[in-house]
């Protein structure tokens, strides 16, 4: 979206009724980009136009529109579809009263919708599925893709309508509560029809399948279920209704968004069984009364604009220039159909971008007082890739300090991470193009541009058996000279016991003041080894020596033990190690052969695999596997899992190091 917003009048939401917040989440190639068109011109607001730049944006950024429907205020977050920005997807469900999940008919794809359906679990928020492109399902039956979705959902998923079809093709649908048929024209309303005979027979069934879903929760319903009554319409309504504000069940409806079919039938689904914005914040844990509250969801660096904080308002109103948190607002700017404009205030339900909040971080939840409880807000999602990066113009490596901050405020998926031990920044994230839009992102709003390369691997060295040598330093430079002489030993630790020194000197071979040099200088010395690594899990024993009354120091006898050490590691058979993770890899279920043959491929040791607790249909695999197989282990989970497997790692131990 742009951010150079004019200034508009202030504008209160018609008839003094507060905005709720719709979230369209859903798999790249769903439509749901286009059913966010779709709805906005379905109220009367025309999408904001395509440009090239906005285009290239769509399935990465997220996209704001306020609208109003039927004298009701709207607002509609468009997510992201990419799994690698699922971040925002999180942060949207957070503020969202409801979600609109939107698929393809396809039962094939069914497993994409997973993620998300655990997503919205886990929130507690309400939602309704849009099976969109109907209009391509030809002789497929909407109850197979029902069934496939159902395998992904612990929610009960009810069919609202039933498909009526003309000639093998779709082309409208029965409402299954209100027993009323429609016939789609596009570019038109649907027009309403009588029931087709060869209809009568499915639309009973589909009505009596949802009457008894609904009954569950309503002893009312359930008396007549029972008796074999037809429910009235406002029968099935009122359950319906409960049941979707209470996140009970997920009513599913269907349409094809590119014609507009289903689409003003949507708008009216959520117009009844959306909750308002008292009844998420309570959700939420927030009372009805007090002062105003704010949770920031978004951050943006708007370049001239400055820094945005895209915040929903659950209680009160927000005025330019008013205080929240110590901080004064530097503006409020609403998002009619998508364009934004400037407003001196705005109250509870409606999402705004707030300027100036320059100490506000993504998550916040912000009040004038500043002592109001936080509300919940989603982690960051841990990195699954990573990449080194490095200023092609090294005079900018201060500005690109400040750009990487600022590219972690924005989006708190992606990492920085200083790695002075390896001399590298590494930028982490969640797949090659979340990082690949981070890095154009440098180049555009801060006139960066970087090289990336493979992170490098932070080996260690170690050794299979002892080894002594013996060494003496001797200078003699004018004066006071240098002499030092010592006899060590270095031998293997167990692995993770790190560096041990011993002093096994008797009769003073060697005085006391100069052994704790020798000590520190073999211990620094360990920092390289002859491999070129630091050396961990040794022990080195000072065995022997000689001294000179006036020549040894400190110095000397460092200089002697470095010397010592190099030799000694030299012939004790040094080995490089490296690190290997704990790897944790989710797939759904007929994707968890070819993770595994995946983890064979790449040096990894499968301890066992186990059905993922509260994702139906999922599997966990568990194994060990060495860092450096791991760069760009998302990127080939995901090919060979539809896009759907991702894993988590932590650091188990170092092993010695057998590269393919």
């Amino acid at each position: 979206m742009t951010h150079e917003a004019k200034v508009a009048p202030a504008s209160r939401p018609p008839g003094g009724a507060k905005p709720r917040a719709v979230a369209l989440i859903g798999p790249q190639g769903s439509g749901k980009s286009c059913l966010f068109d779709a709805l906005l011109a379905a109220a009367g607001s025309q999408p904001p136009r395509r440009t090239e730049a906005r285009s290239r944006t769509m399935g990465t950024e997220m996209r704001l529109a306020h609208c109003t429907v039927l004298d009701e205020p709207w607002v509609l977050i468009d997510c992201p579809g990419s799994v690698e920005f699922g971040q925002e997807v999180a942060a949207a469900l957070a503020v969202a009263d409801i979600a609109v999940l939107v698929c393809e008919p396809d039962p094939a794809r069914a497993a994409a919708l997973a993620p998300a359906f655990h997503a919205l679990e886990q929130a507690g928020l309400p939602a309704m599925v849009f099976v969109n492109k109907a209009d391509t399902l030809g002789d497929s039956r909407i109850r197979d893709t029902i069934a496939a979705l159902q395998a992904h959902s612990r929610r009960p998923l009810v069919l609202r309508q039933v498909p009526i079809r003309e000639g093998g093709a779709v082309t409208g649908y029965v409402d299954l509560v209100s027993e009323r048929a429609y016939r789609w024209r596009r570019g038109e309303s649907s027009e309403l029809i009588r029931i087709p005979d060869t209809m009568q027979n499915r639309e009973a069934e589909a009505r009596a399948t949802l009457a008894e879903a609904l009954a569950d929760h309503d002893d009312a319903l359930l008396e007549k279920v029972v008796e074999d009554a037809i429910p009235t319409p406002e029968d099935l309504y009122r359950p319906l209704h409960a049941d979707v504000i209470a996140g009970s069940l997920d009513p599913v409806l269907f349409g094809a968004a590119e014609r507009r079919h289903g689409v003003m039938r949507l708008w009216k689904a959520l117009r009844h069984d959306t909750p308002a914005v008292e009844v998420t914040a309570a959700r939420h844990g927030l009372d009805p009364e007090g002062e105003p509250v704010a949770q920031v969801f978004r951050t943006l660096h708007a370049g001239h604009g400055g820094r945005l904080s895209f915040a929903r308002i659950w209680r009160g109103t927000l005025k330019d220039g008013g205080i929240l948190d110590g901080a004064r607002i530097g503006g409020v700017t609403r998002f009619p159909a998508g364009e934004p404009a400037k407003v001196p205030e705005a109250g509870a339900g409606e999402v705004v971008a707030l300027g100036r909040l320059d100490a506000v971080v993504t998550g916040s939840t912000l009040s004038p007082s500043g002592t109001v409880q936080p509300l919940p807000f989603p982690a960051p999602l841990p990195p699954v890739y990573a990449l080194a990066i490095v200023n092609e113009d090294r005079k900018d490596d201060v500005r690109l300090s400040g750009a990487l901050q600022r590219l972690a405020e924005e989006d708190p998926s992606i990492t920085v991470l200083q790695d002075a031990e390896m001399g590298q920044i590494l930028l982490g994230g969640q797949g090659d193009i979340h990082l690949g839009h981070a890095v154009a992102r440098l180049a555009e709003a801060h006139g960066l541009r970087v090289t990336t390369t493979r992170p490098r691997i932070a080996f260690r060295e170690t050794i299979r058996h002892a080894a002594r040598h013996h060494a003496r330093h001797r200078r003699q430079t004018g004066g006071h000279g240098q002499f030092a002489d010592v006899t060590l030993e270095v031998s293997p630790r167990a692995r993770g016991e790190g560096f041990a020194f011993e002093d096994r000197i008797v009769g003073g071979a060697i005085p006391r003041k100069y052994i704790p040099a020798v000590g520190e200088a073999a211990e620094e010395a360990s920092r390289k080894g002859p491999l070129g690594n630091p050396v961990v899990d040794v022990a080195v024993a000072l065995l022997d020596g000689a001294f000179h009354s006036v020549d040894s120091s400190d110095m000397a006898f460092a200089t002697a033990t470095r010397i010592a050490m190099q030799e000694a590691l030299a012939k004790a058979e040094p080995v490089m190690l490296e690190p290997v993770d704990h790897v944790t890899i989710l797939v759904p279920q007929d994707g968890t052969p070819a993770a595994q043959r995946l983890l064979s491929g790449r040096r990894g040791q499968i301890l066992g695999f186990a059905e993922k607790e509260d994702w139906p249909g999922w599997d966990e695999v568990q194994a060990l596997v060495p860092e450096v197989e791991l760069h760009d282990l998302i990127i080939e989970l995901r090919s060979q899992t539809m896009g759907l497997g991702t894993y988590t790692r932590r650091f188990d131990h170092l092993a010695e190091a057998r590269m393919r």
